[in-house]
């Protein structure tokens, strides 16, 4: 089921877009191509704000906009372009043609964000093992690491997060993490209620 569009107190259009709306722009694009979008929308017949039209032409109707799976190369590239530039997305975006940098923006959010921070978890795990002289405790210690979550409770939701402890955090400094989150929050653990 479709959310009906509604129109704000101007008369302009909020909500998804219909094909006869893409066609009229696409159509009027193509025909006089990209001048001002503030007037476009009046000139294309559509009831839209020329932003609402320059997203919709730039980040779908564009010829050149690619869509549909990323190929691991493209992956591999925004994995890298992102260790080096943070969330610059239009910087990321240019390498990759025909992507926008909404979509690789979503699309690193939704798929390669878990694999950036396993990575460098495993590169910490790596330097941390790598004063370790047998292979048993480089492996026990990479189980203990991979075992650890902490969760932090906020009052309207619970968020699983990775713990910013070392592999040689001992029991007694667990116990007062635990107790100092306790009294921070009302546990329905039973560890401490106040």
């Amino acid at each position: 089921m479709v959310r009906a569009p509604y129109f704000d107190k101007n008369g302009v259009k909020k909500g998804a877009w219909s094909r006869e709306e893409d066609d009229k722009l696409r159509e009027h694009v193509e025909k006089y191509g990209l001048w001002n979008w503030r007037e476009i929308p009046k000139f294309a017949g559509l009831s839209r704000c020329g932003k609402s039209c320059r997203l919709r032409w730039m980040n779908y109707l564009r010829p050149d906009v690619k869509h549909g799976n990323y190929n691991e190369e493209e992956e591999d590239l925004i994995l890298k372009l992102h260790e080096k530039h943070g969330n610059k997305w239009s910087l990321i975006a240019a390498k990759l043609p025909g992507r926008t940098d909404n979509e690789v923006k979503n699309y690193w959010h939704t798929h390669l964000k878990k694999r950036s921070v396993k990575k460098q978890n495993t590169l910490v795990l790596k330097e941390k093992c790598s004063g370790h002289t047998s292979e048993s405790e480089g492996s026990q210690m990479k189980k203990e690491m991979e075992a650890r979550t902490v969760v932090s409770y906020t009052p309207s939701n619970p968020i699983l997060e990775s713990t910013p402890l070392s592999p040689e955090t001992s029991c007694n400094e667990l116990s007062n993490l635990s107790t100092d989150f306790c009294s921070k929050t009302s546990c329905v653990s039973g560890l401490k209620l106040e």
